[in-house]
């Protein structure tokens, strides 16, 4: 193999649990060029990998849209003289492209025209029977590719190190003179893209507001832009210890911040995998009556982490996440 294509566009938490799958492929083919098609908001997760991506296409499923945009694609693929295509998530659009491009073997899921792909297997993961990690290597195992390190792992450069910090120092001159060593950060992201993974906002609001009255401790809220407005008008920053983060930082920056965090808690989003990534544990919230969603597929991958799951995210209660906090940020201190 001399030149191979890793497609993953869709969102960035499937996207991290994508690494270890790259990995295998890396491990295989040491001394390919291997490329990752990805939206160009992930590319920084790749940058400085041990994985050795050697080149990120971006690709943003809004713009490129239409026969004109697939057209052109498919003629910059082709141009490539790619010889082996992965396809991590089922895309009825990339296994036409692919084939349209000659990739002559070309691998994924056998559906949504899974007819084009030359080496393929069914698509079971609606089943939730194992962790989407290990779906994605089952997938690399196609071409014989396979890892002994199946663990994630996200660098964080000096400038999103430094950059935290100073964010960090700032907040503390304000809160009056507090200085940053030896207080505990708990990053509590309340937010998800899916109402029914949803746990009411307004239990996070209580959980914020009584871990912010523990001493020495500070409550972080993270989260994206689009959430930056509806935060607001929940958590608002106070001398208490509670400081609204949402839509301040890139996703470099907030695997950054997690990184100096103690632990996040969230219900099942992307920040759950990016915590993972960066050795940070996350108590994740999840439903278990919505079959393939549940935390045996979607749950923090690796070790340290607490998975809470019920039925109904109604079923669980401020007292029960508070008591898995207390687990990692005090008893394991």
């Amino acid at each position: 193999m001399q030149n191979i294509l890793l497609i993953r566009t869709d969102r960035f938490g499937e996207f991290i649990l994508n690494l270890p799958a790259f990995r295998a492929v890396r491990e295989k083919f040491p001394n390919s060029h291997i490329a990752v098609m990805a939206q160009s908001y992930v590319g920084g997760f790749i940058e400085g990998s041990p994985n050795r991506i050697d080149e990120i296409i971006t690709y943003n499923p809004e713009r490129q849209k239409g026969i004109w945009q697939s057209l052109k694609l498919i003629w910059s693929l082709k141009k490539r003289k790619i010889n082996l295509a992965i396809i991590f998530n089922p895309s009825k659009k990339f296994n036409i492209i692919t084939f349209l491009a000659g990739i002559p073997r070309r691998v994924g899921y056998n559906r949504k025209w899974g007819f084009l792909l030359t080496h393929k297997i069914e698509d079971k993961k609606y089943l939730g029977e194992k962790h989407e990690v290990e779906y994605n290597l089952d997938l690399a195992q196609l071409i014989g590719a396979e890892t002994k390190d199946k663990s994630l792992f996200i660098p964080i450069t000096k400038e999103n190190k430094e950059f935290v910090e100073k964010r960090l120092a700032n907040l503390y001159l304000h809160s009056g003179g507090v200085s940053g060593q030896g207080e505990t950060l708990i990053a509590v992201h309340p937010w998800t893209s899916n109402p029914q993974k949803q746990w009411q906002i307004e239990n996070f609001v209580e959980l914020a507001e009584k871990i912010s009255q523990w001493e020495n401790f500070r409550v972080v809220i993270i989260g994206g832009r689009e959430e930056r407005e509806f935060s607001q008008r929940y958590f608002a920053n106070n001398e208490k210890g509670i400081v609204n983060f949402t839509g301040e930082f890139t996703l470099s920056q907030s695997a950054a911040l997690l990184k100096r965090c103690k632990l996040l808690v969230s219900c099942d989003s992307g920040p759950v995998h990016l915590a993972a990534a960066v050795g940070t544990p996350a108590i994740a919230l999840f439903r278990s009556n919505i079959p393939g969603v549940g935390a045996k597929r979607w749950g923090p991958w690796g070790k340290e982490h607490i998975v809470i799951e019920k039925m109904n995210l109604e079923q669980i209660s401020v007292e029960e996440v508070i008591k898995a906090v207390r687990e990692i940020a005090i008893v394991k201190q």
